[in-house]
């Protein structure tokens, strides 16, 4: 039997990727779309909203109201806080794709994780978690011999920065390299900055047109570079990763066996 799953922030541009990954696997049933409180789209087909054709299933704006196995939420820091508490209270696993957490928010999110499971991830593409890998293995070899920056680019929507993505591309290799990323990234730099400290992890960020995401990390030596580069060019490699991750929190039966706890794509992908 298919797994049922419900799409928060169905509206928007991840809303309709998702919904694609989701009717796009065998393994899983659009069973939800939900949208904020009061959207005009409430009401209306969720497979004609995201381009699949007509397919039955209305659109709502509570959560309440749709029925699901999973929820799959790339919405709001606030809203899927919300959604992480209703989850946990009934028991149902939720995978998180939302950005923009602060330190406070994902400590009640790891709290929600004890009720039931629940995978967050600042990005489910398969490539960008081997990247991770990838990172770890550089930071090791290259040590503190290097200095090391991070360059991201989005697209003019995107709201927060640096992306999730590149904040967990420098946590990876600053605790490999045993610094606390806090103390020592570097977001941007203006007007007499003075020689660069080698401890510091530096961030840049991109925004404009309809770029989906690039990640580049440079460890930068005397006489030589290496960079480790991902780039998306579709957004259907990050939903079909949460598909696949929602699948993966029922269980290998797919009977809800998957014990509680807080998982990210690491764990999915057994990396």
């Amino acid at each position: 039997m298919a797994v049922k799953i419900a799409i928060t922030g169905f509206g928007g541009r991840m809303g309709r990727a998702l919904a694609e990954a989701v009717t796009g696997s065998e393994a899983a049933q659009l069973s939800g779309a939900i949208v904020r409180p009061g959207s005009s789209l409430v009401g209306a087909d969720a497979g004609e909203v995201a381009g699949l054709g007509r397919c039955g299933l209305a659109i709502v704006d509570r959560l309440e109201d749709a029925e699901f196995d999973v929820l799959i939420d790339f919405s709001a820091p606030a809203a899927t806080l919300a959604n992480a508490a209703y989850c946990a209270q009934h028991g149902r696993p939720i995978v998180i794709g939302t950005t923009g957490f602060e330190a406070a928010q994902k400590a009640e999110l790891r709290e929600r994780a004890a009720a039931a499971p629940l995978c967050l991830a600042s990005n489910f593409s398969t490539g960008v978690n081997l990247c991770f890998n990838l990172l770890e293995t550089a930071a090791r070899v290259l040590g503190d011999d290097v200095d090391i920056e991070i360059v991201e680019a989005h697209h003019r929507h995107k709201v927060d920065a640096p992306s999730g993505t590149a904040l967990s591309m420098g946590e990876v290799v600053a605790d490999t390299l045993g610094r606390d990323l806090q103390q020592v990234a570097v977001y941007g730099r203006e007007g007499q900055t003075g020689a660069r400290d080698r401890d510091t992890i530096g961030f840049a960020t991109v925004r404009g047109g309809d770029v989906v995401g690039e990640h580049t990390v440079m460890f930068l030596a005397d006489g030589e570079r290496v960079e480790i580069t991902h780039k998306a060019s579709s957004r259907l490699s990050f939903a079909r990763g949460a598909v696949r991750a929602a699948l993966w929190l029922m269980g290998d039966a797919h009977g809800g066996d998957r014990a509680p706890g807080h998982y990210d794509m690491r764990d999915v992908l057994g990396l």
